[in-house]
C-alpha cells in the first residue's frame, strides 16, 4: 500500500534495524520500545488488520509466530519468558493499519493489559 509506513520499511525507503527477514516476514526494533526487547513482526504482503486475514491466508499468522519463535530462541527468551500481542483496530490499540505482531521481553512484564 502506497502510504503504509510498514510497506515503506519493507521497500527499504524507511530505514529500520532489522532483526529477522525471510521471503514473507520482516521483523525490526520498535521505535518506541515498551521493554528492553520490543520487536515488530510484519507480513511482507500488506493486510490492514487481523480481521482482514481471510481463512485461506491464515498461514500469514503462522509465519509471524514461526519467525517470533526463531528470534525468541536466539535471544534466549524461551527460557525467561516473553509476550506477543497483535493489536487489532482502533479500540484494540492498532496504530498502523498493517497487521503486526509485537514481541516484548527482557524484563518482568506486568500481568495488566489496561
Amino acid at each position: 500500500m502506497k502510504d503504509c509506513i510498514f510497506c515503506k520499511i519493507i521497500e527499504g525507503t524507511i530505514p529500520t534495524t532489522k532483526i529477522y527477514e525471510d521471503d514473507r516476514v520482516l521483523a525490526f526494533k520498535d521505535i518506541s520500545p515498551l521493554a528492553p526487547i520490543h520487536y515488530l513482526f510484519i507480513p511482507k504482503k500488506h493486510t490492514a488488520s487481523l480481521c482482514d486475514v481471510s481463512p485461506s491466508e491464515m498461514d500469514t499468522v503462522k509465519e509471524l509466530y514461526a519467525a517470533v519463535m526463531d528470534v525468541v530462541r536466539k535471544e534466549g527468551l524461551d527460557k525467561r519468558g516473553f509476550r506477543t500481542v497483535i493489536n487489532t483496530g482502533e479500540m484494540g490499540g492498532q496504530a498502523v493499519p498493517h497487521v503486526h505482531l509485537h514481541l516484548l521481553g527482557g524484563k518482568q512484564l506486568s500481568a495488566s493489559f489496561a
